[in-house]
């Protein structure tokens, strides 16, 4: 990273010199959850001119969550590289690695195909896809050469001249109210490379009280509580019982509960059966209206 190339205008050279030191943590979001390498490093996330710290933090942030590790900066506004850490925590791996350039062909330099992302309609006619769609063509070169996709400012998205360095063309489904934040557009994005790299690395923990499948004979001991409970309630006085009872084991084979869900059921079913015996013997005392 060229340190002298960083636009912050609260830091001086000793802090500076401290920032350098993220550089040794640069390669620990490019691996995938086998620890090898991601393809997802070999993509580039371009910002032309971005007007404001907090988009450039919140694309560090959507970068960190989506696995891609490599964000260039055109002509950006100036920035403090521990403000944007501070917005994005845990992200000094990906601030270390910022690179700021001067121009467009600088920060494209060497890669073999750009997706740019805008929302405007433009004079000159040009085939336009979905992020889903652009996602497919980046990850088809991505394994052999850098790809990039590019933003771009936020008032203003980018101009002509810097689309037309675009081989693809991307804009994002919406509605006719087609005002994405910057960070927002740059996440979908990443969410669809993500998803098609199939590159997920974050499993949910199992619930604490999991439980195993309800077997076959805890089903039958269940619709014969249940049924007990609907006689109890007089329920088949005036409803065809075996219809009934067959509509109750198709309610629950597609709930499909597991033991534990199934036994409180049960334990519903027979104290209905329980409460009605105590009704009818004049003991129900602590029954609540």
């Amino acid at each position: 990273m060229l340190l002298s190339s960083i636009r912050s205008a609260t830091k001086g050279e000793s802090s500076i010199f401290a920032f350098a030191t993220m550089t040794d943590e640069r390669e620990a979001s490019a691996t995938d959850s086998s620890g090898g390498k991601s393809i997802l490093t070999n993509v580039r996330v371009v910002l032309h001119e971005p007007q404001d710290p907090v988009n450039i933090a919140a694309t560090v942030r959507a970068m960190k969550n989506m696995g891609c590790a490599d964000l260039y900066l055109v002509n950006p506004v100036a920035y403090d590289p521990w403000r944007i850490e501070g917005i994005a925590h845990d992200t000094t791996d990906i601030v270390g690695r910022i690179r700021n350039c001067d121009s467009i062909e600088e920060a494209l330099d060497g890669v073999v195909r750009v997706a740019g992302f805008t929302a405007r309609r433009r004079a000159a006619k040009r085939d336009v896809v979905t992020p889903r769609d652009a996602s497919r063509e980046l990850l088809g070169l991505a394994s052999s050469a850098p790809v990039a996709i590019l933003f771009g400012r936020e008032d203003k998205g980018l101009p002509n001249e810097v689309l037309d360095r675009a081989h693809t063309v991307v804009t994002i489904p919406t509605t006719d109210h087609a005002s994405l934040n910057l960070a927002q557009a740059v996440l979908i994005a990443l969410y669809e490379l993500h998803l098609t790299a199939a590159d997920a690395t974050r499993t949910l923990a199992p619930p604490r009280k999991d439980a195993p499948p309800a077997t076959s004979d805890e089903y039958e001991k269940l619709f014969a509580d249940a049924e007990r409970g609907l006689y109890a309630i007089d329920f088949f006085k005036t409803r065809y019982h075996e219809h009934i009872m067959r509509s109750v084991r198709t309610l629950f084979y597609r709930a499909a509960p597991d033991s534990r869900e199934l036994a409180l059921l049960r334990a519903i079913f027979i104290e209905i059966v329980r409460t009605i015996e105590r009704i009818t013997k004049g003991k129900a005392g602590g029954l609540q209206q």
